[in-house]
Formats: structure tokens, sequence, C-alpha cells
């Protein structure tokens, strides 16, 4: 059995590298994967049990900053959460229950990468460069639809 200080001290440790920027629990268990299992174990239930870990609200915060600041496709969104260690099926959870909002997105996004694009490539070639980036065929075409 681990000690009171010896579990206060890992929390507060934890609690510092969560706090200075949001962390999934993967990326928790990588840094701190020096420490017992079991004290680790015992550290991460706590933490996710009051709320500091809990990786549905990263996926919540993740794709609001990837909205905010670049333009990828939700498959590309996808692939970096699982990066992160977001299980696959919590991801495409959220993608359904957000589905219009990341439609929109990633049409946005197509349109952005189209635009930047169109004055040295081809269509065709800004269509493979899309469909290679992930975006659905729908979207690409909803984005030039847009553009016209």
């Amino acid at each position: 059995m681990n000690s009171l200080k010896e579990i206060d001290e890992l929390k507060t440790k934890i609690l510092k590298y969560i706090l200075y920027k949001k962390r999934t629990e993967k990326e928790i268990r990588q840094k701190f994967s020096d420490i017992s299992v079991e004290l680790l174990e015992d550290t991460i239930e706590h933490l996710k049990d009051v709320g500091y870990i809990n990786d549905n609200d990263y996926i919540k915060r993740a794709i609001k900053e990837f909205i905010a600041l670049k333009t990828l496709s939700i498959r590309e969104v996808s692939y970096k959460l699982q990066a992160k260690g977001i299980s696959k099926s919590d991801i495409e959870n959220y993608v359904l229950e957000h589905k219009e909002e990341l439609l929109r997105y990633e049409v946005q996004s197509a349109v952005k990468l189209i635009q930047k694009k169109q004055m040295i490539m081809e269509k065709d070639q800004i269509k493979n460069y899309l469909r290679n980036k992930g975006y659905m065929e729908e979207t690409i075409d909803l984005a030039y639809d847009e553009l016209l």
C-alpha cells in the first residue's frame, strides 16, 4: 500500500502537469511511467473521480482549438486525437453527436485550402490534395459550391 504522502506528492506533480496544459490519460501514463504502477493507478483514478482527467472533455477542448486555429479534415482531427491516446470509439461518438458542426468546419477548412491552392494548382490536383488529407468527397463538392 502506498503512503498518503507519496500519493499526495504524485497528485501534486500530475496536477501541475495537467494544469500547465490539458493532458490525456495516456500522456500522463507516459510522462509518469517511472512511478510504480499501483501508485500511478491510484492517483489517476482519484484525479478522474474529481474531474481533472477526463478524455471526453479533452476531445471537446481539442476540437474547439482545431476549429479555431487549423484547417483539418475530420479524419485528420480523429488521427490527432488517437495519437494522444483517445479511444477511437470515444472520438467516433463525439463526431456523431456533433456531425453538423464538424461537417461545416470541414467544408470551411476545404474552402480555405482551395482558395490558398487555386493559384498554384488545377482543380483536379486540389481535389486529390484534399482527398489525400482525408476530406470527404461530399465536403469537397460543398466547398467548391460555396466558392461559386
